[in-house]
């Protein structure tokens, strides 16, 4: 799935995502995520985390909904793939990233067939040409934060 190369400044704001999932208020039907969008100079430009301002808001479209401007050249970290499917809003999470120009996108796991059977999210950015890197060394991580409650 790589096609770019991950770098250390990528396993850092990867890390600093799983850190915010953990701000997340457990639920046992969704996923806890972080998600943090990064200029090209490495600097921060907005965050958000699953349910941070309601209970249905996903962690990129939080992230997503707190920027004004370009978003060219930025990187969009998640602990989990963008969704391409939602019961709870009409916009997925993938085609936000996709309206917002985000050219790179990284992820630590694949979203599992728990709620939503065959998640297309990496392979619809990549058809669209985002690169998409999936650090998978930290899956167990993310998951270990991500996971809903109970299961």
């Amino acid at each position: 799935m790589n096609h770019g190369e991950a770098t250390d400044v990528d396993r850092r704001w990867l890390m600093e995502a799983v850190e915010l999932a953990k701000e997340c208020p457990p639920s046992s039907t969704a996923y806890s995520v972080g998600a943090i969008i990064v200029d090209v100079d490495g600097h921060e430009v907005s965050r958000g985390y699953s349910r941070d301002v309601d209970i249905h808001v996903h962690a990129e479209e939080s992230a997503l909904s707190r920027v004004d401007g370009s978003l060219s050249g930025t990187t969009l970290y998640s602990t989990l793939e963008p969704c391409s499917f939602r019961k709870s809003r009409p916009t997925t999470c993938t085609e936000l990233i996709l309206r917002a120009g985000i050219p790179r996108v990284v992820i630590a796991w694949r979203e599992p067939d728990l709620f939503v059977a065959d998640c297309q999210g990496v392979e619809l950015l990549q058809e669209h040409g985002v690169e998409v890197i999936e650090l998978s060394d930290l899956a167990s991580l993310a998951k270990s934060v991500g996971m809903p409650k109970g299961r």
